[in-house]
């Protein structure tokens, strides 16, 4: 009879299939859904960040010249500056170039000295945003828009990568590299489709500046405000976010 009893117990664990770490399949998979949950919520919010980066990089080009987020451009521009000699646009342009670098560190910086959390960063972007579009004048001067570049480059430290993808929010030629290396990788047999998740901070920093262009359009200066009316969402929708959830899911670490 213990035999019996023995040989059936085994029959139905083998209809089940293995368990991992003593737990029951059913557990395992409760445990995986939210996981699968938090990765598609961390993937939304960094498409949100890139958007906001877009919006930001088109109203200030179209205002005043400058790209604020995107300084592989403005890399090239300083490069024509020196060469040909304006010496204006190449004092201009290094100090655009070295804000962004600053508030990159500055970005660690507080994301580090507050836990590990992105509120706190996404709330002095906010306050940034908002001071620029408060004095902005109707024709501003390009150094008007320098602490948007500063805040444009702390915006880079509220992601780091999710679920294990790296991450880029406003260096879009990395996320289109990631992009076509892991496309030629699947071509050549490798089935992972992780590389996909590179096109999101892409396509959301081109609807952004599609959107801050009609913005602009329709409100001339005062599209400033939809810049830090975005930052101040994101800063909310952080706060909300559990902490548990963003080392894994959300970007940090």
């Amino acid at each position: 009879m213990s035999g019996e009893s023995d040989s059936a117990r085994t029959a139905e664990r083998s209809r089940q299939g293995p368990v991992r770490s003593g737990q029951p399949p059913a557990e395992v998979n409760i445990q995986r859904e939210p996981r699968r949950r938090q990765r598609a919520l961390g993937f939304g919010f960094v498409a949100l960040l890139s958007f906001l980066a877009g919006m930001t990089d088109a109203i200030g080009f179209l205002r005043a010249g400058d790209f604020l987020s995107f300084m592989s451009g403005n890399t090239t521009r300083l490069a024509i500056a020196v060469g040909e000699g304006h010496g204006a646009d190449v004092s201009r342009l290094a100090s655009i170039l070295a804000a962004f670098v600053v508030g990159n560190a500055a970005g660690v910086v507080i994301v580090r000295g507050t836990g590990q959390r992105q509120w706190p960063l996404l709330m002095v972007v906010t306050a940034t945003t908002g001071l620029v579009a408060g004095f902005a004048a109707a024709d501003p001067s390009p150094w008007t828009y320098l602490p948007l570049v500063f805040a444009m480059g702390m915006l880079n430290a509220a992601v780091d990568n999710v679920a294990g993808q790296p991450i880029g929010l406003t260096y879009v030629t990395g996320a289109l590299s990631r992009f076509g290396k892991g496309l030629g990788r699947f071509l050549c047999g490798e089935m992972r489709l992780g590389f996909l998740v590179q096109m999101l901070p892409w396509l959301g920093m081109l609807a952004g500046a599609v959107t801050g262009v009609f913005l602009l359009h329709a409100w001339q200066q005062e599209a400033m405000w939809a810049i830090g009316a975005l930052a101040l969402l994101l800063t909310l929708i952080s706060v909300a976010v559990p902490h548990s959830w963003m080392r894994h899911s959300f970007g940090l670490g």
